[in-house]
């Protein structure tokens, strides 16, 4: 009981700090776009799509930290871990949006160049390392997956914050506005090379790709190496959202088992699956001159 009451009220917390991350930096975002189109300066504007970003994924985790408490349903048979993918699929889109929106806007700036405000410019960039300094010290009390992640979103962040800063004193002693865009582009560029490896690794989960060709052909030899098994096919290795997989596998017994044998059997199974992070699995045991069910 005390167990339970000890993991409930470290979920808790956990869920606490991440809530905290988010409105925190949402309402900071708001301000940056509020203060970009004040200042004028499209680096201000990248960063605040880099931001917003974050915390739309800070607030999916949030979602996702209680959503996770709730068992299995009807409708939802495995939980609720995939929703993280409709998520993770939603982000993406609006980052690569937002960015297209940026690259609009700083591109011709390159041409003509406009000073933006730079007194405002480095103000912002002393409160973005201040509340993305803090956001992030306050995740790193925590121990889950999901804060460790986040924390490095903005770690990032803090870094962005120190760029804008460092851009805005070098504008404030030379007149040199075209910094701005050229640092809005970098934000841009990176931003969307990492929305488009996520948008990828995200539909390949979608459709159910295996997580690792490794890992499958490691899966299949552990399953084909143990004594009483002759074969192992419709061996199927997809993955919930990326950290918890699923594993169904047909395995063909070389000759018949007693009642006990195959109880053996299956503990040797689950002994050879351990360390592939299998959220679930289903084996199907067959003998030789049994047709398969499957084609």
């Amino acid at each position: 009981m005390s167990h339970d009451h000890h993991h409930h009220h470290h979920h808790d917390m956990s869920s606490n700090r991440i809530g905290w991350a988010f409105f925190l930096n949402l309402g900071f975002t708001i301000i940056e776009f509020i203060g970009g189109v004040l200042t004028n300066s499209t680096a201000i504007l990248a960063d605040a799509v880099h931001d917003l970003g974050d915390s739309l994924s800070i607030g999916l985790a949030w979602l996702l930290n209680k959503f996770s408490k709730r068992d299995p349903s009807q409708t939802f048979t495995y939980g609720y871990q995939r929703l993280s993918l409709v998520g993770a699929f939603i982000n993406a889109v609006i980052l690569i949006a937002g960015s297209i929106w940026v690259l609009y806007t700083a591109i011709p700036r390159l041409l003509d160049p406009v000073m933006p405000v730079v007194e405002g410019m480095i103000g912002l960039a002393v409160f973005g390392v201040a509340v993305n300094g803090y956001a992030a010290f306050k995740l790193s009390a925590g121990e889950t997956l999901n804060e460790r992640v986040l924390n490095w979103h903005l770690i990032e962040d803090v870094l962005g914050w120190v760029a804008v800063l460092i851009v805005s004193i070098v504008l404030y002693f030379v007149n040199w506005p075209i910094l701005d865009p050229l640092l809005s582009i970098g934000f841009t560029l990176f931003i969307l090379l990492n929305v488009i490896r996520t948008l990828a690794s995200t539909v390949k989960l979608f459709v159910q790709a295996s997580p690792s060709e490794e890992a499958y052909i490691a899966i299949q030899e552990k399953l084909i190496k143990l004594d009483d098994v002759k074969d192992a096919h419709h061996i199927h290795f997809w993955s919930l959202d990326g950290e918890r997989h699923v594993l169904t596998a047909h395995i063909v017994v070389a000759r018949e088992l007693t009642a006990a044998q195959r109880v053996q059997l299956k503990l040797r199974i689950s002994e050879a699956l351990q360390g592939f992070n299998l959220a679930h699995t289903t084996i199907e045991l067959e003998y030789p001159d049994e047709p398969c069910r499957d084609h």
